[in-house]
């Protein structure tokens, strides 16, 4: 069973004719028949139910389908990787940042990357976590930085920055007058919260507040950070963001949130699913280095 002779299964079984799939591999029908009659006997099992003008998979044709897919994938990106290292390190790397910390987090190490391997071109998309999430699953990004807590089921991951929650308010909020930088998260109990959209994040945020025996009161969910001193400023509510959300701003006032302390952890993130190319398991490799460092 070599290479040549599962591309040429994997032909007649999306095919299903096997006409066609001598057609399309510009080759004469009973050699390919004799191919896939051979293949048979090598695994002791019937790959196809022969029909008068199409065939159709048993459970052994498709497991082999599935496997053999997989197969000439793995054979494609070697062969792929082999000749892009012969030539050095080039092409693109697709990373997707979250809003908040993750562009700053992500800045030096792609600078750093760049002057080691200058073939290498950079795509930067933003959005919220699970737009970057979605975008990973759909093949548009390779690698992300986005917000705890993520799918352990779904995403490879590791910790590359913490920030801490910060409370932003309007000036004229009774609490922004207020002595210190600070705020303890029990003074936000039945107070109006401005919080993320995203239901991981939401649910973290309850936790928070269930700690503390206190139901939150969150009276708005938004995905763009940059409409939260918008909201706060016209004292729509207090709005419970990470730190570097804060956009200069005199109607603004930002207080971290204390007593206990609360941060918002960023990860990168990859499909486990999904094999990475070796120019993005170097990227991967080499943003480990930072962190461990």
């Amino acid at each position: 069973m070599d290479i040549r002779t599962l591309s040429y299964f994997v032909t007649i079984a999306e095919e299903l004719n096997i006409t066609k799939a001598a057609e399309k591999l510009c080759m004469s029908q009973p050699p390919l028949s004799n191919q896939m009659k051979s293949l048979e006997e090598e695994l002791d099992t019937t790959l196809f139910i022969r029909g008068k003008r199409h065939l159709q998979l048993t459970e052994s044709g498709k497991l082999l389908y599935r496997h053999a897919k997989e197969i000439l994938s793995l054979v494609d990106k070697t062969s792929e990787e082999v000749r892009a290292m012969a030539k050095g390190m080039h092409g693109k790397i697709a990373i997707g940042l979250v809003e908040g910390s993750a562009p700053i987090i992500a800045a030096e190490w792609i600078e750093t990357f760049l002057k080691e391997h200058k073939n290498v071109q950079f795509t930067v998309v933003d959005g919220n976590s699970d737009e970057l999430i979605q975008k990973l699953r759909s093949g548009l990004i390779d690698l992300a930085i986005i917000t705890s807590p993520c799918d352990n089921t779904l995403l490879s991951s590791f910790k590359v920055g913490q920030e801490q929650m910060t409370a932003f308010m309007s000036k004229d909020n009774p609490l922004a007058s207020l002595p210190g930088s600070t705020i303890d998260l029990a003074m936000l109990k039945d107070k109006a919260l401005i919080v993320p959209s995203r239901e991981s994040m939401v649910s973290m945020i309850y936790r928070w507040f269930k700690e503390i025996h206190i139901e939150p009161k969150i009276v708005c969910k938004m995905d763009n950070y940059l409409d939260v001193a918008a909201l706060a400023g016209r004292n729509v509510g207090i709005s419970l963001f990470p730190k570097t959300s804060y956009i200069l701003n005199q109607q603004i006032i930002a207080k971290e949130i204390v007593n206990p302390e609360r941060y918002v952890e960023y990860l990168f993130v990859w499909l486990k699913n999904k094999p990475l190319s070796l120019l993005n398991e170097a990227f991967i490799n080499h943003v480990k280095s930072f962190v461990k460092a």
